[in-house]
């Protein structure tokens, strides 16, 4: 009898051990270590060079019919695995990114697990079901505790926010707003990514990565602490036509869970960042690399490059014989421009189709689409097609198939303005319809890129950025100036920014004005230049009318043969909200770029990324007076110095743009 009573302790306290054992993954280079203790509870804390940035923090699944994910879960077994291999990365910053990590793969008796990546930049975990059976779930517990009360930088939803389903129909454009963590107001909700800057001048980026057929997560404060939560919009049970001239699907009513999922499902990667020089943010590569692979097997028809838009320009053709409008003329007229500056593309921008009907067959009299896609195919043009959200997805295939027999190379979709698992099913099978039919998407009013762009390479650009189309309407108190300089370092980490650039009419702090039909940008001319640099953007706009292009050659000149996908890209340096510098490269020529915010600014650069040999630089820099005529720039061209340091200097809300090229 007594040693049946040893025995069953031995079990119990062994028992005991293995289900709070910690189980511990490190980065290839050693640096960041991960540990996960599997408790009642599973929790993960997170090391870098020994100082913790995340502190022990719970993940969990909870279920329908009283199941669970991750509370009272046991551990069957724990493997682990080394990766260092190659991706493609065709139409992205980088032709090619090393994917270097540790994985640690916790397997649950409960028809679950839970896998772990480190890398030498940050960290990652995602749930994987493993069962036979299709579920519910009905919430997600994802949180980020801190030991300390740090500084961040949140992207608030920016609608009002008396109730949470407000919240949820947003278009995932904000500005910045830096507060401690306790400071967040627990009653809003903020998207990702979002930057906490820890000590020493680290930082710490949450993002996600490989978000399919399940919701976005939001972030929330945690009662009011140091700590971030995960928050998800349930899923919608019905919606009604409306919104901007009912192009959209508004939310009448939502289930009491977040998502219907097949057995055998991946949810999405949570990401934590880690870096010890902001510029490491916007140069990192973790959302691509968590992303699935391409489905896409021939992608040789994918032709990224640069758009001459009409919409921001408010159609703003002059000096003509007809009056400029959605109509074929003012249409032919841009497609003209784009054809003498070697750009790729022109958009029809919303206006094409008839108002108030969602219905992308009913074309307007004064556009005659056979003819103009004729023209622009004459002129070695491409052209794309704005679409409401409800007008393309209420017969979307049929849309696709039309259009692209007529000849029309991709849509600008917008207006979808949600990220619930319905809306992010949306985007997967308008991805996947494009592809078939050969069509580029750009998608607009919608939530941050999460790898999309990797899994369907088609998907060409994102919007879910606050970017100059802002300038129309909003004056000097929306700082986009200081946005320029804190964007790269959170948004862009998330992919590339439909930030619609180009301005030739430029203003400062005293001189800007928000107009719409002849509209500006906050900064000077160099700033709008150096963001076709700084700025990841495969599909790039030149928002301003034709006319003021023609009359700047020279800064035509640099936008319309700059490249838009790379092969190599190094963030130089810069501190968020202060400056940036990034240079590209593309075959055997490199690009150069910076920004500052509102403080003029010098900085030494260091080039020595050139290697060997003898190198100039067309340089495009702020003018003596750019302080005070924000227009004001200089073209010069220089020889690069053999110790490889070039001092550059920017006026207030200036920039500084360069091409570098072998003499």
């Amino acid at each position: 009898m007594r040693h049946l009573i040893l025995l069953i302790i031995s079990f119990i306290f062994t028992t005991s051990v293995v289900a709070q054992k910690t189980n511990q993954l490190k980065s290839p280079d050693g640096k960041l270590s991960v540990s996960v203790v599997v408790d009642k509870k599973i929790t993960y804390t997170v090391t870098h060079e020994g100082d913790e940035v995340i502190a022990a923090s719970s993940v969990s699944m909870e279920l329908d019919g009283a199941k669970s994910f991750g509370v009272d879960s046991h551990l069957k077994n724990v493997k682990t695995t080394s990766v260092d291999n190659t991706i493609a990365s065709p139409f992205y910053k980088r032709k090619e990114i090393r994917d270097h990590y540790n994985e640690m793969v916790l397997n649950f008796k409960e028809d679950f697990s839970l896998i772990f990546r480190a890398y030498n930049e940050g960290v990652a975990y995602r749930f994987v079901s493993i069962g036979k059976k299709d579920f519910i779930v009905k919430n997600e517990e994802a949180v980020f505790n801190f030991k300390k009360d740090y500084n961040t930088y949140i992207p608030y939803v920016k609608t009002k926010y008396e109730d949470f389903e407000t919240q949820y129909f947003n278009s995932f454009e904000n500005t910045y707003t830096q507060t401690p963590l306790s400071g967040i107001n627990p009653k809003r909700l903020m998207f990702t990514p979002v930057v906490v800057e820890l000590d020493g001048g680290k930082k710490l980026c949450i993002a996600e990565s490989d978000l399919e057929s399940y919701p976005g997560m939001y972030l929330q404060n945690n009662n009011a602490s140091t700590s971030l939560k995960s928050h998800f919009a349930p899923f919608p049970i019905s919606t009604k036509q409306g919104g901007h001239n009912e192009l959209q699907q508004i939310v009448t009513e939502r289930e009491p869970y977040i998502a219907k999922c097949k057995a055998k499902t991946n949810f999405p990667w949570r990401i934590a960042i880690v870096s010890t020089n902001d510029n490491e943010l916007a140069d990192s590569d973790m959302v691509y690399k968590l992303a699935s692979p391409s489905r896409v097997s021939d992608i040789s028809w994918i032709k990224p490059g640069k758009v001459a838009w009409e919409w921001w320009n408010n159609w703003g053709i002059y000096n003509v014989d007809f009056e400029a409008g959605v109509n074929n003329e003012t249409y032919m007229a841009y497609i003209d421009f784009a054809s003498r500056n070697n750009i790729e593309y022109v958009i029809l921008d919303e206006g094409w189709a008839v108002n108030l009907k969602a219905d992308l067959f009913q074309v307007v009299p004064a556009i005659d689409l056979k003819k103009l896609i004729s023209y622009a195919k004459s002129k070695n043009v491409g052209l794309i097609l704005w679409a409401g959200y409800y007008a393309f997805e209420r017969d979307m295939e049929r849309v696709c198939r039309h259009y692209s027999e007529m000849g029309i190379k991709g849509f600008k979709i917008d207006f979808m303005d949600r990220d619930d698992q319905p809306m992010v099913d949306f985007h997967y099978k308008t991805a996947e319809l494009a592809a078939k039919y050969k069509l580029l998407i750009d998608f607009h009013g919608t939530y941050k890129p999460t790898g999309l762009n990797r899994t369907y390479p088609n998907i060409i650009n994102y919007e879910g950025v606050h970017g100059q189309e802002q300038q129309k309407w909003s004056d000097i108190n929306t700082d986009q100036v200081l946005y320029d300089v804190t964007m790269p370092f959170i948004r862009m980490v998330a992919g590339p920014v439909d930030y619609t650039q180009g301005a030739m009419r430029n203003g400062n702090k005293k001189t800007f004005r928000a107009i719409n039909n002849e509209p500006m940008s906050q900064g000077t001319r160099c700033h709008q230049l150096a963001e076709y640099v700084v700025f990841e953007s495969p599909l790039n706009m030149l928002c301003d009318s034709p006319n003021n292009y023609e009359r700047e050659p020279e800064c035509t000149g640099f936008i319309t043969a700059i490249p838009t996908v790379w092969d190599r890209t190094i963030a130089l340096n810069g501190e968020i909200g202060k400056y940036i510098s990034i240079a590209r490269q593309k075959d055997n020529v490199w690009y150069l770029g910076a920004l500052t915010n509102w403080d003029a600014r010098t900085l030494q650069l260091d080039l020595s990324f050139l290697g060997e040999g003898s190198w100039q630089a067309e340089i495009f820099k702020d003018g003596a007076n750019a302080n005070r005529i924000a227009s004001d720039y200089k073209k010069e061209i220089i020889n690069i110095p053999a110790d490889r340091k070039l001092n550059i200097s920017m006026a207030s809300g200036g920039g500084c743009a360069m091409k570098i090229y072998k003499k």
